[in-house]
């Protein structure tokens, strides 16, 4: 399809709300005036893409009321593109319309309106905690989520690393050995499957938790536990 076959549908959609509309006006592919409110901008796209939020923000030097418009899609990939861009133009301050084009149906799913984003509590304490957990930084920024040394694992090393020396502990000498107060439901969950139970409240090392220790040698190295029980 062209993007020319957005135009009617959405020119009807606004004349039917008062607005009279023209096309392709300066750089601009759809502008609606009515009386003396902010023209109303409608930049049309085949589908959604950089270059449709590029342009839109370029109107928006010449409006607040700017939207953006592609075809409504079908199944859940195309769902999960408009919840995602949605949220984009929400943040941007620019509208988002669909066009269903088999009977040429207009759905206004955000209106253009000033954001100031919402500041969640928790995840900045789960951010600052995250942080100040962490031993050193043995992450380089922008690494894939797999594999990350996060300060759970650094824990759960320590962990490793008390029982590779002392063999079968029972979970309360860990947790003192290692500073790690929340190593007894690291040994009992065994997220990582380092861990066995050998018998009440006592922990040893696992095939899996044996790899591990070579694997992650150079992160062991620089996890410091006691050496003494007593």
């Amino acid at each position: 399809m062209q993007e020319t076959e957005l135009y009617p549908p959405i020119k009807s959609y606004l004349e039917a709300q008062g607005y009279e509309v023209k096309g392709e006006i300066g750089a601009a592919d759809l502008v609606a005036c009515r009386g003396d409110e902010e023209p109303v901008v409608v930049e049309l796209k085949v589908g959604f893409s950089l270059t449709l939020f590029h342009q839109a923000i370029e109107r928006q030097s010449m409006t607040d009321a700017v939207y953006i418009a592609v075809p409504e899609g079908k199944g859940a990939a195309f769902q999960r593109s408009l919840k995602n861009n949605r949220s984009l133009c929400r943040r941007l301050g620019m509208g988002l319309i669909t066009v269903r084009m088999k009977d040429e149906f207009v759905t206004v799913h955000l209106d253009p309106a000033p954001y100031k984003p919402r500041k969640v509590k928790p995840r900045k304490a789960r951010l600052l905690r995250e942080f100040a957990r962490r031993v050193g930084d043995p992450n380089s920024g922008g690494a894939t989520r797999r594999g990350l040394i996060t300060s759970y694992r650094q824990d759960a090393l320590k962990c490793l690393k008390l029982l590779s020396q002392n063999g079968p502990t029972k979970a309360a000498i860990v947790a003192r050995m290692t500073g790690v107060d929340r190593a007894r439901p690291i040994l009992a969950d065994d997220h990582y499957g380092w861990f066995e139970r050998v018998s009440t409240g006592i922990y040893q090392i696992t095939p899996k938790g044996n790899v591990a220790l070579v694997d992650y040698a150079k992160e062991l190295e620089g996890l410091s536990i006691e050496t003494e029980t007593t």
